[in-house]
C-alpha cells in the first residue's frame, strides 16, 4: 500500500477512493465544527512542510531495513537541530547571568537527549544480516560526519581541531562548526559565571583559547565545593552545577546506547566512516565534560 487510512479525529469517516471526496455523515456536516476546506488556507502539511520531510527518505537499496535506518537518523537529526537550538539559547542565557531561563533550556536539552537515547532501542531492531544487507549501499557515509553533532560535542566543551576536516567539503557547514569551534562551551560560560559572583576560579578558565580541549583544574572544582558546600548562599548556582550533572548523564547514556547497539548489529567491524567501530565508541565513554562537578562528589 501506498498510504494508510488513518483519520486522526476519529470520526469513523470511511477512507475515500483517490481523487474522491469523503461526504459528512448525515446530520454532522459540520464534523464537530472542524475546518474541512484547505483550497485556500494552511493546513497542518502545509505548517510542517511535510511534503518536502516525508519525502527526504531515498532508500539506495531494495532491502526492506534501510528505511528504518534512514528515518532513524533523520529524527535524531531533527532532535539534534532542536537540542543545538536550546543549547545556545542556555548558552546566552548563562552568560547574560539569567540563570533561570538557562534551566528552563537546559531540562529540555536533558530532555532531548532522552530522546536521542530511546532512538538506539529501535534501531537495535534491525538485525545484522538485515543490516549486512544495506552496508554496501552507505559507502563512506557514516554518523561520524554529522556535523550537528559535532556543534553539540564542541557547544558542551570536547574540542579537537580534526574534527573540522570532515565539513572541509562543505563550506557552509565547516562555518558552523568552526563557530562552535571557536565560541566559548556551555561550561566555560558556566565557570565564567562562577568568576562574576565572586568564586574563585582561576583567569586561566575564564580567558583562554576557546579551540582547546578543555583542561581540569583543582582550583575550579574548589571554586565549585564553595558552592556545594553552601547551597543556600548560592542556590541558583548549585542548580546549574546539577543541570550540567543531568546533562552529562543523558548524554553518557546516548554514548552507551550507541556502543551497545552498534557492537549488537555490527560486532568489532570498521564503521562505514573509517573508524574503529565499537572501540572508536568505547574511547568516548571514557570522556567527561563537566570534570569538576563530578570529582567534588567524592571530595564532599
Amino acid at each position: 500500500m501506498s498510504g494508510c487510512p488513518f483519520n486522526p479525529e476519529g470520526d469513523g469517516a470511511p477512507p475515500s477512493a483517490a481523487g474522491t471526496p469523503v461526504p459528512a455523515p448525515a446530520g454532522d456536516a459540520g464534523f464537530h465544527g472542524a475546518q474541512l476546506d484547505f483550497s485556500a488556507a494552511m493546513s497542518y502539511g502545509d505548517y510542517l512542510q511535510l511534503d518536502q520531510v516525508l519525502g527526504a527518505q531515498r532508500p539506495l537499496s531494495p532491502c526492506h531495513d534501510e528505511m528504518l535506518f534512514i528515518v532513524q537518523h533523520q529524527t535524531s537529526e531533527l532532535w539534534m537541530k532542536l537540542l543545538l537550538h536550546e543549547l545556545h539559547a542556555a548558552m546566552a542565557q548563562v552568560a547574560a547571568d539569567r540563570t533561570s531561563a538557562a534551566f528552563k533550556s537546559l531540562a529540555r536539552v536533558s530532555k532531548i537527549m532522552e530522546q536521542l537515547v530511546h532512538a538506539w532501542d529501535v534501531l537495535a531492531t534491525m538485525t545484522p544480516p538485515e543490516y549486512s544487507a544495506v552496508r554496501p549501499y552507505l559507502a563512506s557515509s557514516s554518523g561520524f560526519q554529522s556535523w550537528q553533532y559535532r556543534c553539540i560535542e564542541f557547544g558542551l566543551g570536547n574540542k579537537n581541531a580534526l574534527m573540522l576536516k570532515p565539513h572541509e567539503h562543505r563550506a557552509d557547514l565547516l562555518a558552523q562548526v568552526q563557530a562552535a569551534w571557536r565560541a566559548p562551551s556551555l561550561y566555560d560560560e558556566a565557570l565564567r559565571l562562577l568568576a562574576r559572583r565572586g568564586l574563585p576560579v582561576p583567569a586561566t578558565h575564564t580567558e583562554r583559547d576557546w579551540t582547546l580541549p578543555y583542561a581540569e583544574s583543582g582550583e575550579v572544582q574548589a571554586a565549585w565545593l564553595q558552592v556545594y558546600r553552601a547551597p543556600e548562599a548560592h542556590w541558583d548556582l548549585y542548580q546549574l552545577g546539577e543541570k550540567l550533572t543531568d546533562l552529562e548523564d543523558a548524554f553518557r547514556l546516548w554514548r552507551f546506547r550507541h556502543v551497545t547497539t552498534v557492537e549488537r548489529v555490527i560486532g568489532f567491524k570498521r564503521g562505514t566512516g573509517g573508524t574503529g567501530g565499537v572501540s572508536y565508541l568505547r574511547q568516548m565513554l571514557d570522556v567527561v565534560l563537566f570534570p569538576e562537578i563530578w570529582r567534588l562528589r567524592t571530595v564532599l
